[in-house]
């Protein structure tokens, strides 16, 4: 826990909630102990689709389709989301509830590993999220920096690892150890790169929030 549980807990308490729909997906996410983003990252990105109000939307990392749902319901009407999961099991699933919400013609689900499909997708986008394997961050990185519009937003979820980031890699258990580098390789590079500004943020489990710079 990143930010004290009590806090969190106040915080929460005060988001307005999603629609029966949303709250009925997620609910049935955590039955299946599949992942789904936390309550203040849903705020978090509502405050984002208002701000910017992005028209080409890449999430990494579908799921069960529950965060690309949200960015459809709360943002601009004539958004279009192109979403890649590799996970079988949670693509029906992602399809059977876009379906469900009557959003198949505004997701786009691209099957398969997120590598492939980056290196193939033109772009631009106006909002990347990244919510995928953590240890593959940096390396999509290259392909989702050419896909990003110049002042388009990056969004990078759980990059702080429940506080672990800061321990030494020798305090983290061994099998963490390599993702526990890999993360602190990539928040470093986020916020040193020349055309990106950058903030990490204590939220959640820790987010990154980045904008490209319109000139270099």
């Amino acid at each position: 826990m990143i930010v004290e549980e009590r806090m969190t807990a106040y915080i929460n308490s005060l988001d307005r909630g999603n629609t029966d729909l949303l709250n009925e997906i997620e609910e049935e996410a955590k039955k299946a102990r599949v992942p789904v983003i936390r309550r203040e990252m849903q705020s978090f990105l509502k405050t984002l689709l208002a701000a910017k109000q992005p028209r080409a939307v890449l999430e990494v990392g579908t799921a069960v389709g529950f965060s690309a749902l949200l960015l459809c319901e709360y943002g601009q009407p004539k958004a279009h989301i192109t979403t890649i999961e590799k996970y079988e099991k949670r693509i029906l699933a992602a399809r059977e509830n876009f379906r469900r919400a009557g959003k198949e013609g505004q997701i786009t689900l691209l099957e398969g590993e997120a590598a492939g499909h980056l290196e193939k997708l033109a772009g631009p986008f106006d909002l990347i999220f990244m919510d995928a394997a953590k240890g593959q961050y940096l390396h999509f990185l290259p392909q989702v920096l050419r896909l990003l519009a110049p002042g388009g937003l990056l969004v990078s979820d759980n990059v702080l690892q429940d506080g672990d980031l800061i321990e030494s890699r020798f305090a983290v258990e061994r099998r963490n150890r390599t993702i526990h580098s890999r993360m602190r390789e990539y928040l470093y590079e986020l916020t040193h790169h020349p055309g990106l500004v950058t903030s990490v943020l204590p939220l959640g489990d820790g987010v990154t929030l980045s904008v490209k710079k319109e000139k270099l």
